[in-house]
């Protein structure tokens, strides 16, 4: 499944289930807040906004589910 800017999803933390907003995809080799991601057309990565924080992460495609 492939997500757009705007798309409201999930994915699990360390706290728990929680949700946000996508806000960028990549699709190539990129560094957040000191990790390293890569990525590709074929395997990106989102930057995603959390609801309840507002902070951002970058989580592959496969850790990311799409809320309704």
């Amino acid at each position: 499944m492939t997500f757009r800017t705007g798309d409201h999803v999930s994915w699990n933390t360390p706290q728990g289930k929680t949700s946000g907003t996508v806000v960028e995809k990549r699709t190539s080799d990129f560094q957040f807040e000191g990790q390293k991601f890569t990525a590709s057309d074929d395997d990106p990565a989102y930057v995603v906004e959390s609801d309840s924080s507002g902070k951002q992460a970058a989580h592959k495609e496969s850790a990311l589910s799409k809320k309704a």
